[in-house]
């Protein structure tokens, strides 16, 4: 098992957690209402945010080492603090509190910042952040400055094989009870956009399955990157297109036969699924991409006996999904292709909308 202490003291701060991928909705941002998101983590697991974050923080005029840093095209600021920020969900929190001298400012309707405000309750040291402001997802974030793991292993949860995640894990839906799109879709979406404009260099993009077209081609249209339907033989004399075409790839699924393939990252590893080249890997993660590959909704023809309301399939929001627009430019900003002109146009012409606050 793996058990969270403070480096002061050496008292644990969680029970015993098990690895699992970092989420591409940890720091998500979403509405602007009261009310917070649930966590981005299982009960029992915790993720490791690779990327440095936190104190201190500089604009980007103040940057002169940005691409070693590995961003590649401008943001309004880089966190200047150490990688490895632990993300728990509040519940495997233990022999901590929050120090209300320590409350940040920067909350809403709720708690937010970017230094600790949770203490080690055995010698008082500042050793998480705990967040739950409007718009963001109830989390606690361990200071890996101030914390470090006591007690290595596997953990409550055993790492599942592919098969498996198929059978456990079927997906979540796009849409939410109230009826909106569920926010995981939207950053799920927009990371794999971010993705496929890079690995496409340019060219125009076949979409083969009209249930991937449905989520990206409206976005894909509004950026102004050519973008077509169907199969490939459907496009007669357009040998782009062909060359640029993107299919579900994954385990139940058949080999890749387009030069793009879709494939889901395993939430515990964080691995893709391989493929064989030339097919160029586009991450998406795995609770949208099984939904996406293996849902269908019912069709209750020729019934005789009518389903009940609750059985119906849950609706399509009644406007088109709208990917994270912070999250598809945080993950355009790290991929060198970004410096190409094309791609550094459609990067720029999105900044202005969206901000890369430090975070934590």
């Amino acid at each position: 098992m793996t058990v969270f202490g403070c480096r002061a003291c050496g008292a644990a701060l969680t029970g015993p957690v098990s690895r699992v991928a970092f989420p591409v909705h940890a720091r998500q941002k979403w509405g602007n209402g009261p009310g917070s998101l649930e966590p981005a983590l299982e009960p029992g697991t915790f993720a490791e945010d690779p990327l440095p974050s936190g104190t201190p923080w500089r604009r980007w005029e103040e940057v002169d080492d940005a691409e070693a840093l590995g961003w590649y095209a401008p943001r309004y600021g880089v966190c200047g603090g150490p990688p490895g920020h632990v993300l728990l969900a509040p519940g495997e929190i233990r022999n901590a509190a929050i120090e209300p001298a320590l409350v940040s400012e920067y909350g809403c309707c709720g708690l937010d910042g970017n230094e600790p405000n949770m203490v080690c309750l055995t010698c008082r040291t500042p050793v998480a952040l705990r967040v739950d402001d409007c718009g963001l997802r109830h989390a606690v974030w361990l200071n890996p400055l101030a914390t470090h793991v006591i007690d290595d292993g596997p953990g409550p949860h055993p790492v599942l094989d592919w098969p498996d995640l198929l059978d456990q894990r079927p997906g979540i839906p796009p849409s939410e009870p109230d009826g909106g799109w569920h926010p995981v879709w939207a950053a799920a979406v927009a990371t794999a956009l971010a993705h496929l404009l890079a690995a496409s260099d340019g060219h125009p993009i076949l979409l083969v399955q009209q249930r991937v077209a449905d989520f990206f081609q409206p976005t894909l249209t509004r950026l102004g990157v050519p973008v077509s339907t169907g199969p490939p033989s459907a496009e007669p004399g357009r040998a782009a297109l062909r060359r640029t075409g993107m299919v579900l790839a994954g385990p139940g699924l058949p080999p890749a036969a387009g030069d793009l393939a879709l494939v889901p990252q395993h939430p515990q590893t964080g691995e893709l699924w391989p493929v064989a080249r030339p097919a160029k890997p586009i991450p998406l993660a795995w609770d949208v991409w099984s939904h996406l590959a293996f849902h269908r909704d019912p069709r209750p023809v020729g019934r005789s006996v009518p389903l009940l309301p609750e059985s119906l399939p849950p609706l399509l929001p009644g406007y088109r999904l709208e990917p994270d627009g912070g999250i598809f430019l945080s993950v355009l900003a790290r991929l060198p292709q970004v410096r190409q002109p094309w791609l550094r146009a459609i990067y720029d012409r999105g900044r202005p909308y969206h901000y890369g606050y430090c975070r934590l």
